[in-house]
């Protein structure tokens, strides 16, 4: 799976595209595998080449709620690598065998320092991803509260 296909790198020439593969490893990580916990120090951000990682927000001491399950290849895990504080803002526990691009955020950092029209790019799909995402959980919110509404108004 190129990283092309990955909304953090779209837009990148090919060759900002090659130095940031040649930056990046390959990973492989088994079923119940925790890739990194919530909170935790943010070093790395992932792409999915295949296989399925759940995503998991701590509510209390010792659980977790699960927010999502990544399935498609070339999608982005731990993007907060990249803005301080520099921690992860959820879990991801390997719940399918997996392959992951793995990208060490201070490799990325020494790029986007050499070119900051590669990072400018980075930063702007950051942007709109996360923006995306919002409007997404409005979305659902709105759901979950005309529900919570007409259920106490019936």
């Amino acid at each position: 799976m190129p990283l092309s296909s990955t909304y953090l790198l779209k837009g990148l020439s090919e060759a900002r595209l090659q130095q940031i593969n040649d930056a990046a490893s390959e990973l492989e990580i088994l079923k119940g595998h925790i890739l990194f916990q919530e909170g935790s120090p943010a070093d790395q951000v992932y792409v999915l080449e295949s296989g399925a990682i759940e995503m998991l927000t701590r509510v209390d001491d010792g659980f977790e709620l699960p927010v999502s399950i990544i399935r498609s290849p070339g999608r982005c895990i731990g993007a907060s690598s990249l803005v301080p504080p520099y921690q992860y803002s959820l879990s991801a526990k390997c719940v399918e065998d997996a392959v992951l691009t793995k990208i060490q955020r201070k490799d990325l950092q020494q790029l986007i320092d050499k070119d900051q029209a590669m990072g400018y790019t980075i930063m702007a799909n950051l942007a709109q991803h996360l923006l995306d995402r919002l409007k997404e959980t409005r979305h659902e919110l709105k759901i979950h509260f005309k529900t919570l509404f007409r259920s106490v108004h019936s």
